[in-house]
């Protein structure tokens, strides 16, 4: 048994590590302060209008076009206007690659019209079009596993749907790798259906890459719908002629931005939260769900912070990135611009994958901040986010980031419909629901308010943290 000068001694260490315990969580108030922020964001910000500006004023924003300098200069406008501390950009070069004419037809057996764009950094064909049968692979791996002489000569078929959201990294790399490998048996061209859910007769075009050493041959998606009528022709038993016809080409390099904007922090001015989503899109659409949604529920979060009242320790940056659609371009640029200066990122989160609602709170920081982490959760919890696993994903642009160590938070969006709508004509403002990129810009306010007014680190830069 303990002697009772003992046990004195235990219940006052016990005590002192209660209070140094409590150092190092927010405080009730503070709890208090978040959770008012995230009620009162849920119909005070300005997501909504933020979103509708860039898609009116300025449309499709596809990195090198005749809008991306339009996109940049309502960017900068913007953060001004929403009454940021600092405003600037950085320069982001990229090969410039524009699309041209795209159109396939059936010649036989039974001549109709096909919906296809070119995908991303595709050749152009011929100016006469390439004409050959169609031979279907039903995914990636088939057409790796096939014999050259099924293939050579022939136009591949990349016959895999998507199902659902979960799917499309799986799916995705027919279309990213699915020229090269049917050019190493020699196909004339590779027709892919489209990498998306939903059934319209929109093709879905997005970023293709040509391996090194292989022949490059062109690169197309049909529309789910076609990609159904071939499949229906083809179990006929009859050979399925197509001739497609794209005009893609590379221009030379290409000097975009990346935009900034920050809200100064009170005590820890260079320490800062970074927020944001890509100011790019493709060109089918007006870019609302990819990715105007994502600029406008980071800027709008920001501005609502700033325009409450409330004053971070830290501050809140955040960034729009340059070119994110043809190779996360602006993100990596981005990294490599401030590899130095990771201790001074407390945290990244990044929005691209729709208007939400916010549906799970993922964390990848060291494990004594995993406290805080919890305290964010239970805030979050009131709006009916789930709380996640301790190895997030802050987003596309940000993942150079989280490489080099940067303290990650992944605020999972429900994406049920995303896929319906990405990288097609249908992306366009009208799908956005104000109360969904409310609800989404209201968790991100929160979470950037509690983030930059950490008691902890949550070990941006850390050993612990590189992989």
């Amino acid at each position: 048994m303990l002697s009772k000068m003992s046990l004195l001694s235990a219940l006052i260490g016990a005590a002192l590590a209660g209070q140094a315990c409590a150092a190092d969580l927010f405080t009730d108030q503070e709890l208090k302060t978040a959770n008012e922020l995230r009620a009162a964001a849920r119909g005070g910000n300005l997501s909504y209008k933020i979103a509708e500006s860039l898609t009116t004023e300025v449309g499709q924003r596809m990195a090198g076009s005749a809008n991306d300098p339009r996109a940049v200069a309502w960017a900068e406008a913007k953060f001004k206007e929403l009454g940021f501390d600092k405003v600037w950009k950085e320069p982001v070069t990229f090969p410039k690659w524009t699309r041209g004419v795209e159109t396939a037809e059936i010649l036989a057996p039974y001549p109709q019209q096909l919906k296809v764009t070119s995908l991303g950094l595709s050749i152009a064909t011929p100016p006469e079009g390439i004409t050959g049968e169609f031979v279907r692979v039903a995914n990636l791996q088939e057409l790796i596993d096939a014999p050259a002489d099924k293939v050579r000569g022939k136009v591949v078929f990349i016959d895999q749907k998507m199902r659902n959201d979960s799917e499309y990294g799986k799916v995705q790399a027919g279309r990213s790798r699915g020229a090269s490998e049917a050019a190493k048996k020699g196909a004339l061209a590779v027709i892919i259906r489209s990498v998306g859910t939903d059934s319209h007769r929109f093709p879905h075009t997005g970023l293709m890459t040509y391996a090194k050493d292989v022949a490059k041959i062109p690169a197309a998606a049909m529309s789910n719908s076609d990609a159904d009528l071939v499949v229906r022709m083809l179990e006929r038993g009859q050979p399925v002629k197509v001739k497609l016809q794209l005009g893609g080409q590379m221009e030379g390099n290409y000097t975009s931005y990346n935009v900034i904007g920050e809200i100064t922090g009170s005590e820890k001015p260079d320490e800062y939260v970074m927020i944001g989503g890509h100011l790019d899109s493709w060109d089918l659409g007006t870019g609302a769900i990819d990715d105007a949604a994502g600029v406008a529920i980071t800027m709008g979060a920001a501005e609502f912070i700033k325009r409450s009242g409330h004053k971070p320790k830290r501050s809140i940056r955040v960034v729009l990135f340059a070119n994110e659609e043809q190779g996360l371009i602006g993100g990596r640029q981005y990294a490599e611009a401030h590899k130095g200066e990771l201790a001074k990122i407390q945290a990244v989160a990044e929005a691209d994958e729709g208007q939400g609602p916010v549906i799970r709170f993922n964390s990848y920081v060291v494990p004594e901040a995993l406290p805080v982490v919890k305290q964010m959760q239970s805030v979050l919890a009131q709006q009916g986010i789930g709380p996640g696993d301790n190895n997030a994903q802050p987003g596309p642009d940000m993942g150079a980031l989280k490489a080099l160590g940067a303290a990650s938070f992944g605020l999972t969006l429900d994406a049920h419909d995303y896929f319906d709508l990405h990288h097609t004509p249908d992306d366009t403002f009208d799908k956005i629901e104000p109360d969904r990129i409310n609800r989404s810009t209201a968790a991100y306010a929160a979470f950037a308010w509690m983030a930059a007014q950490s008691p902890v680190s949550f070990g941006s830069g850390s050993p612990a943290l590189k992989k």
